[in-house]
């Protein structure tokens, strides 16, 4: 693996290129940050674990007709995927109030929304990936207004898939973020990864508000039991079919 070049390396993954140039080999880290990476760690698993889980649930999302970016899992911490051009844009939706909903609206933490919530941010660390309005995402060009409806669309879909598929684990979910991204032949895929890292989850059996949480907060807020949580998960996970 280390004699291989090294096409990409992010916070939490590193991608690599194959013999074909239309597929990718990602490599999934044990590295943890938070707060635009101002707080770094090591969260022993991890990479196997969001690998996992991950793969599990782009299976679940291409089998009830979501495009993405997953292939196959050829080890432990490795995923292959279709290579994409990933959008500028993280698209974020919120099923219950919490983290920057609560701070910039004061809603109280747990705050059921109506309706989920479709956000768009800007996939910059420079800036800190600000939130976006619908005119500044157009002005700054990360998207057409079809693919912008489009994203919405399928955030929403996957939404509802995501919501029912961890209401039968027993877990909440919260809020989560996709990333998108366009193939050769310019077909949105949904891309990245799906796991504790990228989304809140509680778990519905514990009403304690810190005991509760299965996600990337216990890390962010320092927790405690962040390994325990994220296993928790992933036997939650494939304990149920695709």
């Amino acid at each position: 693996m280390s004699a291989t070049p090294i096409l990409y390396e992010g916070k939490a993954k590193i991608l690599y290129p194959t013999t074909d140039p239309d597929i990718l080999l990602t490599h999934f880290k044990d590295d943890a940050t938070a707060f635009n990476a101002q707080k770094r760690g090591n969260i022993v698993g991890k990479g196997e674990m969001n690998c996992a889980i991950s793969s599990h649930l782009f299976q679940l999302l291409e089998a009830q007709g979501i495009a993405t970016h997953w292939i196959d899992r050829p080890a432990p911490n490795q995923m292959r995927v279709r290579a994409v051009k990933i959008l500028p844009l993280e698209v974020v939706v919120r099923n219950i109030a919490a983290g920057s909903l609560c701070q910039q609206t004061g809603l109280a933490l747990g705050t059921i929304l109506k309706q989920p919530l479709v956000e768009f941010y800007y996939k910059n660390d420079a800036l800190g990936d600000p939130l976006l309005t619908l005119d500044r995402l157009l002005l700054l060009e990360l998207a057409t207004p079809e693919q912008v409806e489009q994203l919405r669309s399928q955030a929403l879909r996957i939404n509802r898939i995501l919501t029912d598929f961890f209401q039968k684990c027993g877990i909440t979910l919260v809020d989560f973020k996709l990333e998108f991204g366009l193939d050769a032949q310019q077909n949105l895929l949904l891309a990245d990864e799906i796991s504790p890292d990228t989304c809140r989850l509680w778990n519905q059996a514990d009403a304690d508000p810190t005991a509760r949480v299965l996600d990337k907060d216990r890390f962010r807020h320092d927790l405690g039991n962040v390994e325990a949580a994220y296993r928790n998960v992933l036997e939650r996970v494939l304990a149920q079919p695709v």
